[in-house]
């Protein structure tokens, strides 16, 4: 039984879709959960018409598109596997009777997992290619919350890299739209599905929610489609080539750490690095920059890029002297050789392939 429909082209758009609320459909076995069909047609069971709009979507672009093929009912592919929130027992007043006794652990394994991994899989295949893709999920809000009226048409839910998020902010600002900066949801949880495939891969990401009456229909969703890609074109103009950028500290394996623990490890980490280097002067820049596209420097300029995004001024030397030990003058001077004609050719074609 598909957990997920892949939808689309297998071609080299640099995008992924993903829909993770994409279904209101059931598995025969779980019956319809002990709801009526009136409320298995309602947001409690998928976003109305964000299917049709990530299909439309990625047909615009011949990407790639992953939807789920289970309502959210049933497991929320959209929280991590230890969220107790993944299999609702209640969801906007109404008890959910077919999740009073669920087995949560093979839900998981049926259908959540295979999900994800069809998510990690076409990122892969992408990378195998030399793409590094942006993830773009569709979402869609209710226009009222508890009898409050929302009024936003449009949000954009992001946590730390704000790559595509901002120039969205602004585009669908001048398009016309009212739209909301992490409304009417936030776009910092941990483990959900932007977090788990964006933030911990350092891929471009963002999350698009749309209010349900503005896509109630196929061509309702198919036209809003339309109206969304030449936003989305300018943002994605705007961001430029995209590449791995971290914004969070790594997380790697089953074991269970805070995220100020990883950030100290990580930090650790980077204090051994520079270490190493100071040490290792008979290890050239040139040499770094031929197999691995960076150097002593590159490791100096990211440090006072990181300085900046705190609000911190360093100057270029300062921030390399950190890495060298020394001033970079003074190290060029005492270790640096010059360069043999071997070296600079293997530097220009280097270039090239890390460009």
């Amino acid at each position: 039984m598909k957990a997920y429909e892949q939808y689309g082209h297998k071609g080299s758009s640099g995008l992924i879709f993903v829909c993770d609320h994409a279904s209101n459909a059931l598995p025969q076995r779980f019956g319809d959960l002990g709801l009526s069909r009136a409320l298995l047609e309602t947001h409690i069971a998928h976003d109305i018409g964000a299917a049709a709009v990530t299909r439309a979507l990625a047909d615009a672009y011949s990407a790639t598109a992953i939807l789920a093929c289970w309502s959210r009912l049933l497991i929320d592919l959209n929280r991590g596997a230890d969220d107790p929130t993944i299999v609702m027992k209640l969801s906007d007043g109404s008890i959910i009777p077919g999740n009073r006794d669920a087995d949560v652990a093979a839900r998981i394994v049926e259908f959540h997992k295979p999900y994800h991994a069809a998510i990690e899989a076409e990122i892969a295949r992408q990378r195998d290619t030399g793409i590094v893709p942006a993830l773009i999920s569709i979402h869609s809000f209710t226009p009222s919350w508890k009898n409050v009226p929302r009024p936003w048409q449009i949000g954009i839910l992001w946590d730390r890299d704000d790559r595509l998020a901002k120039p969205l902010l602004e585009g669908f600002a001048r398009a016309g739209f009212t739209v909301g900066d992490n409304e009417p949801y936030r776009g910092e949880l941990e483990n959900d599905c932007m977090y788990v495939h964006g933030t911990m891969h350092g891929l471009p990401h963002v999350l698009i929610e749309i209010r349900q009456d503005l896509i109630a229909t196929d061509d309702m969703a198919r036209a809003m489609a339309m109206r969304i890609k030449p936003i989305l074109d300018d943002a994605l103009a705007r961001m430029g080539q995209p590449g791995i950028h971290f914004t969070r500290p790594l997380v790697s394996g089953t074991t269970v750490m805070d995220e100020k623990t990883r950030e100290q490890l990580e930090a650790a980490a980077f204090r051994r690095l520079v270490a190493h280097l100071r040490a290792r002067t008979d290890v050239q820049n040139i040499d770094m920059m031929n197999l691995a596209g960076f150097c002593r420097n590159c490791l100096g300029d990211w440090y006072r890029e990181a300085a900046a995004e705190r609000g911190i001024e360093l100057g270029k030397d300062e921030a390399r002297e950190i890495v060298y030990g020394m001033p970079p003058s003074e190290w060029k001077k005492r270790y640096q050789k010059e360069a043999s004609p071997e070296q600079m050719a293997a530097f220009a074609k280097a270039q090239k392939t890390h460009s």
